[in-house]
């Protein structure tokens, strides 16, 4: 079983050799940080894990970047390690416990103005995070990277209108 930030490390290595550095590039261009818990440093400390169990291998003597010091490519095991993760990520259904649903159950004890301030607030927070996406996407990206970028848009988009239409 692959945690999400070894999945995401993985398929990039999946998709070609990569430092550090580039991983990071990559990770902070795509949005990733933005649906994954994966710092800088974790991505080396994600990729040791990965190398132990056999997923990603050391490329003698590659050095893509003046600062990078070991380049990874993805083993037999871990291109078919990443498949079935990534086919079971798509597949199945997670529950998510996002925080808003917390605070909803608990609103009854936030006094009417400050939850109807604190909703205007989400919404405004929303719409940056949408005009951040959509200049985000606008880049021309593979498929698979406009359909993460789709998915985000969608999402944001149906929080902005079900926020538009609340009165607690």
């Amino acid at each position: 079983m692959l945690t999400d930030a070894e999945l995401t490390v993985l398929g990039l290595v999946v998709e070609r050799p990569r430092h550090g550095y580039e991983l990071d590039e990559v990770v902070s261009a795509r949005g990733m940080r933005e649906w994954t818990a994966l710092g800088f440093s974790s991505i080396y400390y994600v990729l040791g894990k990965l190398r132990d169990r056999g997923l990603v291998a050391e490329v003698a003597g590659e050095r893509a970047h003046a600062k990078a010091k070991k380049t990874y490519t993805a083993t037999e095991a871990g291109r078919r390690a990443c498949a079935a993760a990534a086919e079971a990520a798509v597949a199945e259904l997670r529950p998510v416990h996002p925080p808003l649903l917390v605070g909803l159950a608990n609103s009854p004890a936030i006094p009417p103005d400050r939850l109807a301030a604190a909703l205007a607030r989400r919404a405004e927070a929303v719409e940056e995070r949408l005009a951040e996406v959509r200049r985000a996407a606008a880049v021309e990206a593979p498929p698979f990277v406009r359909a993460i970028f789709d998915y985000s848009l969608a999402q944001l988009e149906a929080e902005a209108a079900w926020l538009a239409g609340r009165t607690i």
